[in-house]
C-alpha cells in the first residue's frame, strides 16, 4: 500500500522544513517546494529508505510556478498540503518599491489563494485530507514598518476560518497557523535583519512552531497560536486601539540607526 502524500511549500528551511520533517516522520511521502536550489539539500535531509522526498523549485508567487506546481502533482491524492510559502518586506511603505509590494502579495495572496482553492476542491472530491496554512500573529496588529506583510497575513488568517466554516466540519479539515516572530529567513530575506524583532534571543523555535501547527491540524482545530506571549498579543488586539498597537509594533519593527 502507497503512503499517504503530502505536500509542503516554502519548505527549504524553517517552518516548512519543519513541517516537512513531521509529516516525513509520520510516514508520508513529500514533494517539497521552494524558489531556491537549497530545497534540493532539505530533500536530502528528509530522505528515507520508507519514503519518496521529491524536490521542486518553483516561484509560488507566479501563475507559472503555481500552475507547474499543480502539474507535478498530478492526479495523487493529496492527504496533507502544508501552504507555507511567504515573503515579508521590512522598511516603511514609502521606501519599498512598488515590485517588491506586488511580489509579496502576489505569493502571499493572490496565488496562495489559488492554490488554496484549488486544493480544497481536489481534497473535497477526495473525501479526506487537511490542510495547514501559515499565517502570523502579525494579521491581528497594524505593522509599522511591514504593514504590507501584516496586512497579508490579516487576509490569510480571516480567509482560513471562513472558509473552514464555509465546509461546517466536511473535507477538509483546514486549519491556520499562526506564529509570533520566530527564528527563520523571513527576516533577512525581508529586509527586517536590523530591526529589533529580528533579534535571534527573542525569536522562536521553528521546529517547536511546526510540532505545533502539525499537532492542531492532525486535531482538526480552527486555529493554533503557540506560546503564551503570542496568544496575548491576539487577545490584547482586540482591546487596545489600533494605533495603540501600531505603535508598540512600530518600536520592534523600525530598522535600526546604530
Amino acid at each position: 500500500m502507497p503512503n499517504p502524500f503530502a505536500v509542503v511549500t516554502g519548505a527549504s528551511s524553517g517552518i516548512g522544513f519543519e513541517l516537512a520533517a513531521c509529516a516525513a516522520a509520520d510516514g508520508h511521502d513529500l514533494l517539497i517546494v521552494a524558489d531556491e536550489p537549497e530545497i534540493e539539500a532539505a530533500a536530502k535531509r528528509l530522505a528515507g529508505p520508507d519514503r519518496i522526498v521529491e524536490p521542486m523549485v518553483a516561484d509560488l508567487g507566479s501563475a507559472e510556478g503555481v500552475d507547474a506546481l499543480w502539474k507535478e502533482i498530478g492526479a495523487r491524492p493529496v492527504d496533507l498540503f502544508f501552504a507555507n510559502a511567504g515573503r515579508a518586506l521590512g522598511h516603511a511603505f514609502h521606501e519599498q518599491s512598488l515590485e517588491a509590494i506586488y511580489r509579496l502579495v502576489d505569493l502571499n495572496v493572490t496565488q496562495t489563494s489559488i492554490l488554496l482553492h484549488r486544493m480544497v476542491i481536489r481534497m473535497r472530491a477526495q473525501g479526506r485530507g487537511r490542510i495547514l496554512v501559515t499565517g502570523s500573529i502579525g494579521g491581528y496588529v497594524p505593522g509599522p514598518y511591514d504593514a504590507v506583510y501584516n496586512a497579508t497575513k490579516a487576509y490569510l488568517d480571516s480567509l482560513c476560518i471562513a472558509v473552514r466554516e464555509e465546509m461546517e466540519g466536511d473535507a477538509p479539515s483546514l486549519t491556520c497557523l499562526m506564529p509570533g516572530p520566530t527564528d527563520t529567513l523571513i527576516f533577512e530575506r525581508g529586509g527586517l535583519g536590523e530591526a529589533p524583532i529580528a533579534d535571534s534571543d527573542r525569536l522562536a523555535d521553528p521546529a517547536r512552531v511546526a510540532r505545533a501547527g502539525y499537532e492542531a491540524m492532525l486535531a482538526g482545530r480552527a486555529g493554533v497560536v503557540p506560546g503564551i506571549l503570542n496568544r496575548l498579543t491576539i487577545m490584547f488586539a482586540g482591546v487596545i486601539p489600533n494605533d495603540w498597537l501600531a505603535k508598540v509594533h512600530a518600536r520592534g519593527a523600525r530598522p535600526s540607526t546604530d
